[in-house]
């Protein structure tokens, strides 16, 4: 060991750099590399001991692990300290020691207890790896390295003998050191009061290494099993108590109710000083309302919540960031020492390697720094959509009934699918609205330093640049919204055939609707095809923007003065900067984007969570008081909203305990307001009001929820056997669940999709009776059942000894047969309560209530009776109401009467838990990878020679782009001369036009694949339609129209943008991957050896990843739908839900359908975090050979060369990452041509048309109609719906068809029009066997009018005639005959006034008038009429059945009946029963022979 007196100064570089055996000096060894580690240590030691304080997650046991490191520990201590004693001894001894030889082991011995001290707290508050220790050992241990190798050379120089004890105690403590790095580096048993623990399916990152969690290596298990086999939920870790809901939503909440009571004191003392000023009340209430309004436009409140929940978090992440932009900028200047070392032939070897493995240490320590800024944004991204989704929800359970007419189920699901994104795009994006600027600035300083006053030319192209990108954008901005009109026109139509398909084609439209569809279609792909070119534009622009500031720096640095040499150094560097300073540049639009739509989505976040409460003082609910009354209201008024005047005015009522209150008046009385007033809905102006006890209520419009009939009636009460099945029994339902395909397991689809109304209606009823609440509030619960179930269901349930006779019941209803059996009547009028009293006490009074009770029971002679005879399935029609089945929907499947089941089941029954339970065919998600055939397919309809001419280009244009290169690298290599290099402007000139061919290829390639992707997508979306529409109707029944509208507008659009923009970026990317290999390989061929195994590992990794990541996206979106239905369901039943007081469990539920999809989320988001870190470490790992080989050859290896292949290496990180996720991105996206191409396998219908069939004769002349032995059934797998029906309608007869509900009168229509194929026998039309038609030479010829009337969106003028074979004459006499030539008249637009969807701006009975006029237009031979004038009013039904008889009188016209008054007048009527004819014969004989006409006339109180 040299003494001090040997010491040749604190550094000396000579010994250090300028030698080919560096080492440091023994001062600067023992101290400032000793000292790194320690005071590393110690700044981090008070930050870390508060974190660890304030994390405790129990304490660890002492394991061997912490055993062995604290003995390794102290041994350390007592190595430090021996030295330190020994130096002491040495020069007591009188040997000259300098003081750094004590202090320093002293200093590290101290810093060791510390670190002991460290592990001792870790371990107490449960930390398994610690990543702080883990960092200091590593840092120790290459301070340990150094002197161990400074020793070792002294060794070898000196001697070992001549200073021992210091040799041994280094090779020692370097040993030691090494062995706490490893210990460190495992993983501790886990806390041992830890609640996370619990789970036998933890997330493993809690308990994995330090090393494993930088670099996601604790995820691996999950990408191999979902490599291995398919990932199902199970597979996936439950959500983090971190990231659960019921901690985040309640510490939300928490936030917003302190953010909005301050902004309350704030406004109150505002509104109070106003007040002072302003004496009115109502001066007081406007001020209030203004401040409200300026309050809720302003996101301040909510942004401030977030920061107060997420702040800290995010600051972290930011740090990252800003130390991965350090190391960014790190490697440019490392890259130019480096070519500097290639070009100084005289510089020691090991420069290279230090070099080499400085860039590859620099590049990783980025990698790893940015994927946990990634990292830290994705998992805030999450917990803010889990606080946002729980404030939405919380907010749909306390909403007004003013706040709910401002806000839609669309528009909240909106806020929880689209707003919440932007948030969390904001989140990545935010620090690029500051870093990108600071990132250009530090790229233009460096260019300065590098090319001088020329690095200014750059900011000339930006600024050339920006103005040409902001044209091209705004022009392609122009021609996207063109397009998305278009594509809204199309959803618009598209969703119009697909709801009322059965009615095109009844009347045999598809065509022309097809026509429509392809029109819009064709100006939607050309505005497409024109924002693609642009596209492509603006592409090549900006990849050529690297180049364009390259060519014009370097032509005006050498162009401008001779002397101005371009080498390597100053070419590649400047290229690298460029590249970084290109992706700031890109970045900073971004980010500023981000930004804006983060704002406007704040602004509608804090608007709906500011919207009007209920107030909870409004339901007077309370259990004590007097015993007498159940309900009391005591002169109450009540309104909707604020703003609005009162609909209950002066309300005195009392309702005794256990009494029936029958509630009647004419629509729009205020009877359903005075149950919501009841239930504390409406806001209560005046009066007081009181309620005991529980309370159940059901709804006029029925509420069902997405689940199986059980859970719908117990509706989260526990099963009790007994009471449930008396409960289904009062309620009618136990023939509808004997029907059911999985009796009460039965899942009842979205809204209550498979079931009918009336069915509907009974599952309403029975939630509310199994209840056993003490006061039920029931709103026309017999409006949709058929009359003698609402008969039955009137005696079992709500009537004098049905099952609720002890509870007090307030019924809505306009039954007036059910009146004289309640306790009181209460008689509304105009909001106020005009009589209440007993039936008899009304009717003596001859009041209001007996005028009311008059002029219904004239309507009920008209054939109103009781609620409208029952459709089908049991959907009935109320007095004013249309059916709500769609047309022969009814009887396309027979209900309880027949038990067969109600609904079309879907056949491939996939589920075992519910077998035959599902009813509609759900979505299938694909598991693993995309079948080949599904590319295949992709590409022949982009076509095989376009595909074959872009891969040519891209070949092209990569060639050119390598030239380029390996031109510039030519160029650098040029010999100086006198201080200037020749040949310079054909050097400039042959650089630029190589450039500017590239970028043409560039633009050339991409415009070919965005095109391709255009003529592909028009292919498959004719496919898609063609298939649709030439599906029979049993398809549509099984196919939930979401599913279908999914394919046209969600699947559509990936096919015509995201694919081509995908395909794109792959196909750039690995010719780009190809270039690099191509660039480095001819630099140094050696590469190869190291290349190929890398290359290898990256497609391991690739293959891995793909299949695990496409299944975790698939997952991800199922299991958002589940979310968006939950909300809109709750939305939907809000106040049953509230009036059940059952808010908690829709919370839980809510709670856990998001950590259900966060599940999901958050294995996706780290998935990407796993792979891009293992990609950038492949990567860097490229850079880190082609640096080696270059430093190995660089005897015969120019600068140029090295510089063009180390440059290039460089960018393959990106382009590894970027390529994999391109492939991905298509992976998932080629899902959707799979689903598109997936209608080509479902049965398809007869023919449209037949050629030969009817061209040489006129057919339907008579309109004569036979049935022979015809049989049919909806599907195989279900019963005959008619059976062997043989019957003769001669032509111009008029016959009714009736029978109960389910007998088959619509399926005798469904099979005249062949909507289903005949089982057996035939129908023959004018003698002629329809089934040898063509589908639309038998439906144009025979004229239907639907039950529930049909409008497109379009004019009145398409609605009456689509096909346009009608002069304007013809269809104002149609008009004038159906009544409604004067309305239309007084239109401004007359007959081109625009319907709107659904004909909504029309009232029901005039629609059902515009559907006859369209009849009358088509002048048909044989006329269907199925209840085609239910929502007119009594008169103009008389007129119509007049001029039906006049206008139609040599056509044979069947009229279904579902008010036997409608068929009385018709020739004959059949009587069909279980698919059979029970009678056939005039309306007299039928009366006479006293059989089941007559029975169904009594029930209709007719007889």
């Amino acid at each position: 060991m040299r003494g001090p007196k040997l010491t040749p100064g604190f550094e000396d570089w000579n010994q250090t750099w300028y030698t080919n055996t560096p080492r440091f000096t023994w001062c600067f060894e023992r101290t400032v590399i000793a000292w790194i580690p320690c005071a590393y240590l110690w700044i981090c030691f008070p930050f870390y001991y508060l974190y660890l304080r304030h994390k405790n997650k129990g304490y660890i046991r002492m394991s061997y692990i912490f055993k062995a490191k604290m003995v390794l520990g102290f041994i350390l201590v007592i190595l430090c300290f021996s030295n330190t004693f020994f130096v002491l001894w040495e020069i007591s001894q009188g040997i000259p020691r300098a003081p750094a030889f004590f202090i320093s082991p002293a200093v590290v011995g101290i810093t060791m207890i510390l670190a002991m001290f460290l592990t001792q707290a870790e371990r107490m508050m449960g930390i398994q790896s610690s990543g702080i220790l883990w960092i200091y050992w590593l840092l120790s241990f290459m301070a340990a390295v150094v002197m161990f190798v400074s020793k070792v050379q002294n060794a070898l120089e000196r001697g070992f003998l001549e200073d021992h004890f210091h040799h041994v105690t280094t090779y020692l403590y370097a040993s030691l050191v090494l062995g706490e790095l490893v210990l460190f580096c495992l993983v501790d048993h886990p806390p041992f009061f830890s609640k996370a623990v619990n789970h036998p399916n933890q997330c493993p990152e809690a308990s994995t290494s330090f090393l494993s969690k930088i670099t996601y290596w604790w995820f691996s298990g999950l990408v191999w099993r979902g490599w291995r086999q398919s990932l199902g939920t199970d597979h996936l870790w439950p959500v983090r108590k971190e990231d659960c809901s019921e901690e985040i939503v309640a510490w939300a909440e928490r936030e917003w109710q302190k953010c909005r009571s301050r902004t309350q004191q704030k406004m109150e003392s505002a509104t109070f000083k106003k007040g002072q000023k302003r004496e009115t009340r109502t001066a007081e209430a406007e001020e209030t309302e203004v401040l409200l309004q300026s309050e809720q436009s302003q996101s301040g409140p909510l942004l401030k919540v977030f920061w107060n929940m997420f702040g800290t978090y995010f600051l972290l992440g930011t740090v990252c960031l800003v130390i991965c932009d350090v190391f960014l900028f790190s490697i440019p200047k490392l890259l130019s020492l480096f070519l500097q070392f290639i070009e100084d032939r005289e510089a020691p070897s090991w420069h290279g390697y230090f070099y080499a493995f400085a860039m590859f240490l620099l590049a990783c320590l980025q990698t790893l720094f940015e994927q946990r800024y990634m990292y830290i944004c994705l998992v805030l991204g999450l917990r803010l959509k889990t606080a946002v989704t729980g404030l939405v929800y919380r907010k749909i359970l306390l909403m007004s009934n003013a706040s709910r007419k401002a806000a839609t189920v669309g528009e909240i699901v909106n806020l929880v699918s689209v707003d919440v994104q932007k948030l969390m795009d904001l989140i990545i994006y935010f620090n690029g609205t500051w870093l990108a600027p600071i990132r250009i600035i530090i790229c233009f300083v460096f260019l300065w330093q590098l090319l001088g006053p020329s690095a200014l030319a750059s900011i000339a192209v930006f600024l050339f640049l920006l103005p040409l990108n902001f044209v091209i954008t705004k022009k392609r901005s122009q021609f996207q919204e063109t397009q998305m009109k278009h594509k809204d026109e199309r959803a618009k139509l598209t969703n119009a055939i697909l709801s009322d398909i059965k009615v095109i084609k009844l009347y045999g439209w598809e065509k022309t609707f097809m026509e429509k569809v392809l029109g819009i279609r064709k100006e939607e792909l050309q505005a497409l095809k024109r924002s693609q070119i642009l596209f492509s534009a603006s592409l090549a622009s900006f990849h050529s923007s690297t180049f364009l500031i390259a060519f014009v720096m370097f032509a005006v640095y050498t162009l401008v003065d001779d002397t101005h040499v371009l080498d390597a150094q100053k070419a590649f560097v400047s290229l690298t900067l460029i590249n970084i300073l290109n992706t700031a540049h890109s970045f900073l639009p971004f980010s500023i984007n981000a930004a804006v739509q983060a704002k406007v989505s704040l602004n509608r976040l804090t608007a709906f969570l500011n919207l009007e409460e209920l107030n909870p003082e409004s339901s007077g609910r309370d259990s004590s008081g007097c015993v007498q009354a159940s309900i009391t209201i005591r002169n109450g008024t009540f309104c909707w909203s604020k703003e609005t005047s009162p609909c209950l005015r002066r309300i005195d009522l009392t309702v005794p305990r256990g009494s029936l209150l029958a509630v009647v008046g004419q629509v729009g009385a205020g009877k359903s307001s005075l149950l919501s007033a009841l239930l504390g809905e409406l806001e209560k102006t005046d009066g007081c009001m009181s309620m005991k006890d529980t309370t159940a209520y059901v709804p006029q419009q029925a509420w069902i929820q997405n689940a199986s009939v059980e859970d719908n009636i117990l509706f989260g009460k526990e099963m009790d056997e007994t009471w449930f099945n008396r409960v289904i029994d009062a309620c009618a339902l136990q023939p509808d669940l004997e029907s059911f395909p999985a009796g009460r397991k039965s899942e009842i689809g979205e809204k209550g999709i498979t079931i009918s109304g009336g069915q509907k209606q009974r599952v309403n009823l029975a939630r509310a009776v199994y209840q056993k609440a003490s006061i039920y509030l029931l709103d026309d619960p017999l409006s949709a059942v058929d009359a003698h179930v609402g008969q039955h269901i009137f005696e079992r349930v709500l009537g004098p000894n049905g099952l609720l006779k002890d509870k007090t019941r307030v019924l809505v209803t306009h039954t007036i047969n059910i009146l004289p059996h309640v306790d009181n009547i209460a008689l509304l009028v105009d909001g106020t309560i005009s009589e209440i009293g007993s039936y008899q006490e009304l009717l003596q009074r001859n009041g209001g209530f007996a005028e009311f009770l008059h002029s219904h029971i004239a309507e009920e002679k008209a054939g109103t009776s009781f609620p409208a005879m029952g459709d089908a399935q049991g959907t009935i029609t109320s007095r004013n109401a249309l059916s709500q089945e769609k047309l022969f929907r009814d009887n396309s499947v027979e209900s309880s009467a027949r038990g067969m089941e109600p609904v079309p089941v879907s056949q491939d029954r996939t589920t075992a838990a519910a077998p035959g339970g599902t009813l509609t065919k759900g979505e299938k998600t694909q598991p693993g990878r995309v079948n080949t055939s599904i590319y295949a397919a992709y590409l022949k309809a982009t076509g095989f020679l376009l595909c074959a001419y872009i891969m040519l280009l891209f070949t092209c244009q990569q060639a050119v782009s390598f030239s380029r290169g390996y031109w510039l690298s030519m160029w650098t290599d040029d010999p100086v001369h006198n201080g200037t290099q020749q040949h310079t402007e054909l050097r400039v000139g042959v650089f630029g036009a190589l450039g500017v061919v590239q970028a043409l290829g560039r633009f050339l390639s991409t415009a070919a694949v965005l095109l391709g992707g255009v003529l592909a997508s028009h292919k498959l979306f004719l496919q898609l339609l063609r298939n649709v529409m030439r599906s029979p109707m049993v398809f549509f029944e099984q196919t939930p129209i979401g599913n279908l509208l999914n394919r046209f507008a969600r699947e559509m659009d990936a096919i015509d943008s995201v694919i081509p923009d995908k395909l794109k970026s792959l196909l750039g990317f690995l010719f780009h991957l190809l270039e690099i290999y191509l660039v480095i390989l001819v630099a140094t061929p050696m590469a190869a050896m190291a290349i190929v195994p890398l290359t290898v590992l990256y497609a391991v990794f690739q293959h891995f990843y793909v299949s695990t990541s496409c299944q975790l996206r698939r997952a991800e979106a199922a299991s958002r739908s589940p979310i968006y239905s939950h909300i809109s369901e709750t939305f939907q039943g809000s106040s049953v839900i509230r009036a059940h007081k059952d808010q908690e469990r829709f919370i839980l539920k809510s709670n856990f359908l998001v950590d259900e999809n966060q599940r999901v989320c958050f294995p996706g988001a780290v998935a990407d975090r796993w792979l891009a870190t293992n990609m950038e470490l492949l990567g860097n790992g490229i850079v880190l050979f082609a640096a080696l080989f270059a430093t190995m050859g660089r005897t015969h290896l120019s600068p140029g060369t090295a510089g063009f292949s180390i440059s290039y290496a460089l960018q393959i990180t990106g382009v590894l990452n970027w390529m994999v996720r391109a492939w991905t991105d298509i992976e998932n996206s080629i899902v959707s041509v799979e689903r598109v191409r997936e209608y080509t396998r479902t049965p398809k219908e007869a023919p449209w048309t037949l050629s030969g069939q009817l061209q040489d004769r006129v057919w339907l002349t008579e309109g004569r109609i036979e049935f022979r032995n015809y049989s049919l059934r909806y599907r195989p797998d279900l019963e005959l719906a008619l059976k062997h029906v043989s019957l003769t309608i001669h032509g111009q007869e008029k016959i009714g068809i009736t029978g109960r509900t389910g007998a088959g009168k619509s399926t005798l229509a469904v099979g005249l029009l062949r909507l289903v194929e005949a089982a057996e026998g035939a129908i023959l039309i004018d003698g002629l066997d329809i089934a040898q038609l063509g589908l639309h030479d038998l439906r144009t010829k025979i004229t239907v009018v639907p039950q529930d009337p049909v409008l497109f969106s379009g004019s009145l003028r398409m609605n009456l005639d689509p096909l346009n074979q009608h002069s304007d004459a013809d269809i104002w006499t149609a008009l004038e005959l159906t009544r409604l030539k004067n309305f239309v008249a007084a239109l401004p637009e007359q007959l081109e006034h625009e319907c709107t969807d659904q004909g909504e701006n029309l009232s029901a009975g005039q629609k059902q008038l515009v559907c006859l006029a369209r009849a009358l237009l088509r002048k048909a031979k044989i006329l269907v009429l199925d209840e085609a004038t239910a929502a007119v009013d009594l008169e103009t039904d008389l007129q119509i059945q007049a001029m039906l008889r006049t206008q139609f009188k040599d056509s044979t016209v069947l009229t279904i009946a579902h008010r036997i008054n409608t068929v009385m007048d018709c020739d004959r009527i059949l009587v069909l029963e279980n698919g059979r004819i029970a009678e056939f014969d005039t309306p007299e004989r039928l009366i006479a022979q006293k059989g089941l006409f007559c029975s169904l006339m009594e029930e209709s109180g007719l007889a």
